[in-house]
Order: C-alpha cells, then structure tokens, then sequence
C-alpha cells in the first residue's frame, strides 16, 4: 500500500509553523532517548534555564525570561521541577532580601560539569552535521527568521498581505446610514430595481437591523473614505440573513468585498451565529463566486424560508457556522 503523501511538505509556507513544530517535536524525542541512556534527571524542556544559569550564574525569574526568551510561567514551572531534584534552589539577592534569585545547587553544578565535558559536545556536533553544509547554516537562517519576526511580527504580514489597501472596518452609527442608503442603491438599481424589502431597510436601517440585535458594517479606504457596507440581520425564526453587501462601482479593485467578507464572517462568528443563510440572484455572478470562495453553499431550504421575500430572489445560499465552544 503506497504512503500518503506528506501534507505538511504538499502545502509549503502554509503549513510552516506546524512543519517546524514536527520538527522539534522529533528532535526533542530524540533528545529524550537519548538523556535516558546517560541516565540523566533532567528533561530537554529544562536546557534553556540550565543554559542560562550555566552562561550567566544566579537569575531572577525576569532575568531568566529575557536571557531564554521564554515565558514567565514556564520558567518557574521549570525552576520547580529542577528544585524538586535538588539541581536548583533561590537565595535573596545581594543587597536585597526581599527579591529573590535562581541559582544552581551543587548537585546542579556537578551534573553541569559532566554534561558539559562530554555530553553537550557531541550534541553539538551531531546538531552541526544536520544542520551545516554547503551553502547552508540552518541556525544562520533561523536567527534571521526571527529577526524578521522581530521587526514585524506574522500577523501584521498576514494583514499586510491580505489588505494591501489598508482597509479598516467601521461600525454602524446613524451618521453614517446615508453611506448604508447610497451603497445599497447603487449596486441594486445597477442591476435590478429596489423593492419594497430593500427601501424599508435601507431607509431606517437602525430599526430593521441594529435594534433587533443585528450589526452594519462599512468599509473605509485611506484615501476614498467610506466604500462598501454588509449587514447581519438578524429573523424572527432566529436565522440570520448576510444582506447589503456592497462597493461602490468607483472603488471596485481594492479588493473590499474579500475584506469586507471576512470581517462580516468574524462578527457572525462573534455574535454566535448559528443559521447564516443570504439571498441574491444568478444575475450577481461576481458575487456569488465570492460567496462560494468564503464557504457558502447553495440551499433549497433557505429559498423555502426567505426567498419570498425577493422577487429578485433565485439564489439561497447559507454558511455552515463552527460549533460554539462549551
């Protein structure tokens, strides 16, 4: 029977960060092997703090993060575990008996020594051959990685990518319903005309969706100001209708409706939405293909539900929302 195919190597970047945790997750199995056959105490989660006292000496727990990089709470997890073998222990600080250090005990400076005159040698010599060769430093290339993430972390490159306009999103006030009024009429009469459905909503927008619960949002460019709006209207039957959703033909480009689709798909997910559903026509290819690039399915039951509402109506879409947590 042939083997699966490697996901994690199939998809690239995208799956970096779970391709590297694999990674580490090998080598710390490894590792582990490997300290139970010198019969050493410790576990490899323990090496940045030993490390750093080895390196540094004696470190308050702020110290101690700074020179590890790693977080508070796993610090003093790792100093007590140390401590309850006797590798660790604390003493005041010289000077003030009210702040209090880590430091190595005997027992820790002796298993250190050993660890040092042979163990942490061949390690570094067998993580060498792995890692070094023509061309390639692999810790060269990690430290730049994490320089790169330094100077922007991945969720600021994430946006950046996904939003290169620089869109922002802004919520509903009555200021701006005139903006909701203008957007709506455009994208409807450019097609269709209004109807009676979309005059109510769109001219007291407050009553037919904010105060039954629902949401609008808009979508601002830096340089064009207000440019597309969507709605989370919430039914008397407790589905919710994804409705509005429209740019200004003179923004068209920017890629608002992917922004715009994404924001209003994480508000639904914030208010817990459970039946998400949208009515449109054939006409709004565009449109549709969006809706079916975010997840949307087509729904004969949506139709049988709502689709009355619209003569335009031929479409009935809706979203299979996640489970809320327990």
């Amino acid at each position: 029977m042939p083997m699966p195919p490697d996901i994690l190597a199939d998809v690239g970047y995208l799956g970096l960060a779970s391709r590297l945790k694999r990674l580490a997750d090998r080598l710390q199995a490894e590792a582990v092997s490997v300290f139970d056959a010198r019969a050493y105490p410790i576990q490899t989660t323990h090496f940045p703090l030993i490390a750093a006292l080895e390196a540094h000496g004696p470190l308050s727990v702020s110290a101690a993060v700074e020179a590890t990089g790693v977080s508070q709470p796993a610090i003093t997890r790792i100093h007590n575990a140390l401590q309850e073998m006797g590798l660790t222990a604390t003493r005041p600080v010289e000077g003030d008996n009210r702040r209090k250090e880590i430091c190595l005990t005997p027992s820790g400076e002796a298993l250190i020594a050993e660890m040092r005159a042979s163990f942490w040698p061949a390690v570094r010599k067998a993580a060498e051959q792995l890692c070094l060769y023509p061309d390639h430093d692999l810790l060269a290339e990690i430290q730049l990685v994490e320089s790169r993430l330094a100077d922007q972390p991945l969720s600021a490159r994430i946006e950046q990518v996904a939003n290169p306009a620089g869109l922002e999103i802004v919520e509903f006030t009555d200021a701006l319903a005139p903006h909701f009024d203008r957007i709506s009429r455009e994208w409807v009469e450019e097609m269709f005309r209004l109807e009676a459905e979309d005059i109510a909503m769109i001219e007291n927008p407050r009553a037919r969706v904010i105060d039954k619960g629902g949401t609008i949002l808009f979508v601002r460019d830096p340089e064009l100001g207000i440019i597309g709006t969507c709605a989370l209207m919430p039914m008397a039957d407790g589905g919710v209708e994804l409705t509005k959703m429209g740019v200004l033909k003179s923004a068209r480009g920017r890629r608002a409706g992917d922004f715009l689709m994404r924001q209003i798909l994480k508000r639904a997910r914030q208010m817990q939405v459970q039946d998400l559903f949208l009515l449109t026509n054939s006409k709004c290819a565009a449109a549709i293909r969006l809706y079916e690039k975010y997840g949307f399915r087509h729904d004969d039951d949506s139709m049988r539900r709502y689709g009355h509402r619209y003569e335009r109506c031929d479409v009935t879409m809706s979203y299979a929302m996640p489970a809320s947590p327990q």
